[in-house]
């Protein structure tokens, strides 16, 4: 019996060319929209997210910010808990507890505490 062993390594054949990269990151730098990156898939003949990759890894690729439904930043229970304790002088984990509590309550305590400080 032999073993079954890969001692030569397969040539990688890349999917961008040096001059398709520099093209792309020069056209989502001057404007880093979806819009752009889809127009860059469309010429290249490949799709959004293998472009977004690409640009990922060529460290140029900026996230969408991510939004609620009405179109506001989304806030983490954790922050609006932080700046509760902020504004009351508390420790930075002394009401924890209140990560069980809904998102509107701490938003609406937050604001309660915020007028009664100020």
């Amino acid at each position: 019996m032999t073993a079954n062993t890969k001692t030569a390594t397969a040539a990688r054949n890349p999917n961008y060319s040096d001059v398709q990269v520099a093209t792309m990151i020069e056209r989502y730098t001057s404007e880093p929209t979806r819009a752009t990156v889809d127009a860059i898939a469309h010429e290249f003949n490949k799709n959004s997210r293998s472009i977004i990759a690409k640009l990922v890894r060529e460290g140029v690729y900026q996230a969408a910010p991510r939004v609620t439904k009405t179109g506001a930043p989304v806030v983490r229970k954790a922050t609006i808990i932080a700046d509760i304790n902020a504004n009351l002088g508390l420790a930075d984990n002394a009401l924890a507890s209140l990560e069980k509590t809904s998102k509107v309550d701490l938003e609406a305590l937050l604001l309660a505490v915020q007028s009664k400080v100020a």
